[in-house]
């Protein structure tokens, strides 16, 4: 250490031309970066839980062919309904059970689909319960 102490008294070295940089330029040189670029997406994504759908039992399928027969009868009115649906995952095996409320629009049966006049259309096989709902 001894070496260095008519190094101590000298000035600091410093640009005529140039401005010094700024604090925030400098500690942004060493800031973390991420070395595997999303890799934490990747893992959110696979941290993620789906549901499986499940079959229904006899007696729910009952229950949604007499709801289902229901809405026919009264699909003049439009009806306002609260329905369960199963909707699968775009990413990943299995889904989520979705509850969907609004007014029947029609039963398009060739298509397997229930239509709403909001335009949204349901599959009438992902389907687990409908239930009719007061405005």
């Amino acid at each position: 250490m001894d070496g260095y102490m008519d190094l101590v008294g000298l000035p600091h070295y410093a640009l005529q031309y140039h401005r010094p940089m700024s604090l925030y330029a400098r500690a942004s040189q060493f800031a973390p970066f991420a070395a595997l670029t999303g890799f934490d997406e990747d893992i959110a994504e696979t941290a993620r839980l789906t549901d499986s759908q499940h079959s229904l039992t006899e007696d729910e399928l009952n229950a949604l062919n007499e709801a289902l027969v229901w809405l026919l009868e009264h699909e003049a009115q439009r009806p306002a309904v609260r329905v369960t649906y199963f909707q699968p995952d775009a990413f990943k095996s299995g889904g989520a059970y979705v509850t969907y409320t609004g007014h029947l629009r029609f039963l398009d049966e060739a298509e397997g689909l229930l239509k709403f006049t909001d335009g949204t259309e349901l599959p009438m096989a992902a389907i687990r319960w409908i239930e009719q709902v007061e405005d």
